[in-house]
């Protein structure tokens, strides 16, 4: 009974709408109030403007990890933590920081930047770790 009470209120709405014979719509006020009541702008995105440097890769992306040591990723600058991963060699470091590896996701959970992008985050970071 309940389902039949919702239909039949805006059946009754316009049928009582085609009794009053044709209206005429004010298309100006129409517009005023189907008018959004927000608008979403991002402040401050940046362009892409070509590829990124390796630095401000590793500290606008790798750094959500890397600066704080979230999730136990080895800390920026961090000598003795990086040691081992370097000691693997700087191709095994690119393809992880590529493909991900444990808790770090692929490229840095931004899958919009290139292999050569990763590859000077990577070199940027082992540098720090020297």
């Amino acid at each position: 009974m309940i389902k039949f009470a919702r239909l039949l209120l805006p059946v009754a709405a316009v049928l009582a709408l085609m009794a009053c014979g044709k209206q005429k719509v004010d298309e100006e006020k129409t517009a005023e109030l189907i008018q959004p009541v927000a608008r979403v702008e991002l402040a401050g995105a940046e362009q892409s403007s070509g590829p990124k440097s390796g630095e401000q890769i590793a500290q606008t992306v790798c750094g959500a990890c890397h600066t704080t040591g979230l999730l136990n990723s080895p800390k920026t600058g961090d000598k003795a933590a990086w040691a081992p991963r370097i000691a693997q060699g700087v191709e095994v470091l690119y393809k992880n920081s590529i493909n991900g590896k444990n808790l770090m996701p692929a490229r840095g959970g931004n899958p919009a930047l290139s292999d050569d992008e990763m590859k000077a985050a990577v070199d940027y970071l082992v540098k720090q770790a020297k």
